[in-house]
């Protein structure tokens, strides 16, 4: 099976330095993705698209999917490649291809074509294009909206069969741009502000501000980790937890009640600026909206800025909600914020919308900095990739690979998920961001499996479940 990896435009419009150094880290992030899926995969870059084979039928939904979700690629093209000896033979090779497609529809022929050839592209369209016509009666050529359009490229001797089309995450190839540092929390603006900066080729790592306890992080941790292993898993990320309960009680004692929104988004500056310098990152994103919510005036993200020596990027300054939480749907991480209670960390009953910065000052010199000093000082930092390993080695944790005559297997994937391999066992099914609701209902007598795919979110479930005092979960490993 072959595939033609058509790169985004913007790199197309780019200098023959840029666009070949481009192509080449693309192709890279193609071969480090794919291998793992398919030790068949051979990945090789030309100067305007990226050629991948593979022998192994069975994992093509699999590869397909992948390269759907790597940056830096416009569309992927599923191609048919055989030898061609002239003209003639080109249209005898499509016509058992497409006649029952084009069977009382309009259609036209595309050609694309590269190399030395007795003919030109216009040729090969008229030529095959009235074949197909009087080889098919019911069939009509139309060149404006046609019903089907046959797709064809010719490459020196080669005939390149255009099956299908589909389409990539487009931007630039991942780590083409400089690393970031994002402030995600597990709700639907941080995970869509991190997946923009991957789409636009930057590295991004986590930065996270537990003000909730172990449910909190656990949440936040399977937000980040199904960013990564989606879209950016060609590349080794950190994941860095800060424990700010300790920072937002000094808050609440001792910073006035207008100021406590405005304070603690600078606080949190303060702690993300000291990580990315130490980390060598040069910006900081976040997901905060304009209006969204009172610290997020102009006048105040101004003054929360002011509190980073690092450059503050917001993808999402001018986003509706709507927007946002449609992305998150779009992206696969809606279910998991959905899924999040809200940890506000301060509630002012009276927030100021227009922060001075005298104020401010004023204020803070009110808080004891050695307690954020010591947040900073106890920060803990993992590779993303040991997120899986940290759960299977918390030792309340059991992974069965067999079921018992007591036990009921819960299948807490997605629906489509679930409806794409369907286990083979008898089981019951409530997704991941369900489970916290749902569990209670259950009966309690009963031992319970968590599965998924690949263990990860079973893992964090059993970890949170247990957290709450069930001690009748297990983690189904197959």
């Amino acid at each position: 099976m072959k595939y033609i990896i058509k790169l985004h435009p913007e790199i197309m419009m780019k200098s023959d330095t840029v666009r070949k150094r481009f192509t080449k880290v693309l192709a890279g992030n193609l071969r480090h993705v794919l291998k793992p899926i398919d030790e068949t995969v051979a990945v090789v870059h030309h100067w305007d698209y990226v050629e991948v084979r593979h022998k192994d039928v069975s994992r093509q939904p699999d590869l397909l999917q992948k390269m759907q979700c790597i940056s830096g690629i416009h569309h992927i093209l599923q191609v048919e490649e055989s030898v061609f000896v002239d003209l003639h033979d080109i249209f005898v090779q499509v016509l058992p291809k497409v006649k029952d497609s084009i069977k009382d529809k309009s259609f036209c022929v595309r050609v694309k074509r590269r190399g030395t050839h007795p003919f030109n592209s216009m040729q090969i369209a008229q030529y095959v294009g009235g074949g197909l016509n009087q080889a098919v009666e019911s069939a009509k050529v139309q060149l404006k909206n046609p019903d089907v359009t046959v797709k064809i490229e010719i490459e020196r001797d080669k005939l390149l069969f255009i099956k299908a089309r589909f389409d990539g995450m487009g931007g630039f190839p991942m780590s083409t741009q400089e690393d970031v540092l994002s402030l995600i929390s597990g709700g639907f603006d941080s995970g869509v502000a991190s997946y923009e900066f991957i789409r636009r080729g930057s590295r991004v790592h986590y930065l996270f501000f537990n003000m909730g306890g172990r449910t909190h992080e656990i949440g936040t941790k399977q937000l980040a980790y199904t960013l990564w292993e989606r879209y950016s898993s060609s590349h080794k990320v950190r994941f860095t937890t800060v424990d700010f309960e300790p920072v937002v009680a000094e808050i609440l004692t001792k910073i006035d009640d207008g100021q406590m929104g405005v304070v603690l988004k600078r606080m949190m500056m303060r702690v993300a600026s000291q990580i990315a310098h130490k980390n060598r990152i040069g910006a900081i994103i976040t997901g905060e909206a304009l209006g969204q919510v009172a610290s997020q005036t102009l006048t105040n993200l101004a003054m929360i800025d002011k509190a980073s020596d690092v450059l503050v990027l917001r993808p999402l300054i001018t986003k509706d909600k709507a927007e946002i939480i449609s992305t998150a749907e779009k992206i696969g991480t809606a279910d998991i914020a959905k899924s999040m209670p809200e940890f506000c960390g301060v509630i002012s009953k009276s927030p100021t919308v227009k922060a001075l910065e005298h104020q401010l000052i004023a204020t803070e010199s009110k808080f004891d900095f050695a307690v954020l000093q010591h947040a900073i000082d106890t920060a803990m930092t993992m590779d993303i990739r040991q997120i899986p390993s940290q759960t299977t080695q918390t030792p309340d944790v059991q992974m069965v690979s067999v079921v018992g005559e007591h036990d009921v297997v819960i299948d807490i994937r997605t629906l489509d998920e679930r409806d794409d391999e369907p286990l083979s066992m008898p089981s019951i099914h409530i997704p991941f961001y369900k489970l916290a609701t749902e569990f209670d209902k259950l009966d309690k007598t009963k031992n319970y499996l968590l599965y998924c795919k690949k263990g990860v979110m079973s893992g964090l479930q059993a970890v949170y479940l247990q957290d709450k005092g069930f001690d009748n979960i297990k983690v189904l490993m197959l």
